[in-house]
């Protein structure tokens, strides 16, 4: 399957004081088929894959020492062939049940800095809290489900896909209604690969909704593994209640009634270690960066995945997926979530947004994104101009932000006197871009 992560992976490839490098995200979203595939398109095949969780025995190999002359020499034997440092790629798959395999990238990376090294796993932060983490000796990359883009790209719309990547122009209306409808559709699949593959040759939304049902079983699992830091039953309430209330300040209180708020954060905490969640603080358009503002306090939280997300919620598609205003499905958490995650796959680590609370009122636009040290503030809407009340507030408070942007069903267009561009929800990947 056609990942975009992989024009990542071709400039790490051609980076010339290359370090070894460590790919994160959550379960399933595609880590390993895409570093096989890349070995096998970009290193002729020759690709030596070691995978802790199906071989553990060969932790072994790096309990005596780490160095890398050693663990190599042993690994061609386990592996039975040669391992040339100057043309194959090496892959550590599930590295995070060996920190001692981790803590061996920064001898590769010292003393055999030719080598091509690629490590990935999920639950990684949990692994690298417990070791000496080589900092400054790798590089790090976050790995996402799949994008509408890439929904395009996998499932035969590539003409499609290519016009999300292209300058937002009004589009006719055939193509607009087009790229909508099969929105619609994403809102319901999702960005994991394994959901999308069996889209694209059953069709059948009902065997997709069964596959994501096992992905979260698959999750909840895992929860065990977090089991030393908390109970796995906070888990499953916290995941529960965001999952609900995607778009709203998340409270620590809140996420169970049968947990104390520290437990409850705590919880909040591993899910986001985990990436199974992401918060988005909010914070200050005054100025950048938007890390010095963050709040602590005042923060929202996504998915990993609006498929699941959907799952989680158990949204009835004979109900939801029939409204005609994609805005307005699931009272408008679906488009806040699908916006999110379009942002994030677009390379960013962090999310915010800006709210300002006043005695009399409050107002709030939903994320507000930094491009070549610009601020771009962002709203979710389905209304009119006239109805962006935190838009124009903003706007007004703050004239050093050249202009809002607003995300819906509508055509392209612009109100250069407002300051505010309208793009259609599915253009979300490229305002994060170069836009």
């Amino acid at each position: 399957m056609e990942r975009l992560f992989t024009i990542k992976l071709k400039e790490w490839e051609s980076t010339p004081k290359r370090k070894p490098l460590i790919i994160r995200g959550a379960r399933q979203v595609g880590k390993s088929y895409t570093v096989s595939d890349f070995g096998k398109t970009h290193f002729n095949g020759n690709i030596h894959t070691v995978d802790f969780e199906k071989h553990p025995e060969w932790i072994g190999v790096f309990e005596k020492n780490l160095d890398p002359v050693r663990i190599i020499s042993e690994l061609e034997l386990l592996l039975n062939t040669s391992i040339n440092s100057t043309t194959d790629l090496l892959f550590f798959d599930e590295i995070q049940v060996a920190p001692k395999a981790i803590m061996s990238l920064r001898y590769f990376f010292e003393e055999m800095p030719e080598l091509h090294l690629i490590a990935a796993g999920s639950l990684l932060e949990f692994t690298m809290q417990k070791i000496s983490f080589p900092v400054g000796r790798v590089s790090i990359l976050n790995m996402t489900p799949m994008n509408f883009y890439e929904f395009l790209k996998n499932t035969g719309k590539d003409k499609l896909a290519d016009i999300l990547l292209e300058k937002p122009v009004r589009l006719s209306d055939t193509i607009h209604s087009s790229l909508l409808d099969t929105l619609r559709q994403y809102m319901f699949i999702g960005g994991m690969p394994e959901c999308v593959d069996l889209w694209r040759n059953s069709n059948s939304m009902t065997e997709v909704f069964k596959v994501q049902n096992d992905l979260m079983e698959t999750y909840r699992q895992d929860f065990s593994k977090y089991s030393p830091y908390t109970d796995k039953r906070s888990l499953n309430h916290a995941l529960n209640s965001i999952a609900r209330n995607i778009g709203h300040q998340v409270k620590y209180s809140g996420l169970s009634e049968e947990f104390t708020g520290p437990t409850n954060k705590k919880a909040f905490k591993l899910l986001s270690l985990a990436r199974v969640i992401t918060r988005i603080s909010s914070a200050s358009v005054a100025s950048l960066p938007f890390e010095s503002t963050a709040s602590e306090k005042k923060f929202k939280a996504l998915i990993v995945d609006i498929g699941l997300m959907r799952s989680l919620n158990n949204l009835p598609p004979d109900i939801e997926y029939t409204k005609n205003d994609l805005l307005s499905m699931y009272n408008g958490a679906l488009a806040e979530q699908f916006a999110g995650q379009e942002f994030l796959s677009s390379g960013r680590d962090n999310l915010y947004y800006w709210t300002r609370e006043a005695k009399s009122s409050s107002a709030e636009v939903d994320f507000i994104l930094s491009k070549k040290n610009m601020i771009v503030p962002v709203e979710i809407k389905s209304g009119a101009a006239g109805k962006l009340k935190s838009m124009h507030l903003l706007l007004e408070k703050y004239p050093h932000i050249e202009r809002g942007y607003v995300l819906s069903t509508a055509p392209y267009g612009e109100l250069p006197e407002q300051r505010l561009v309208f793009l259609p929800l599915y253009y979300a990947f490229q305002l994060a871009g170069d836009l």
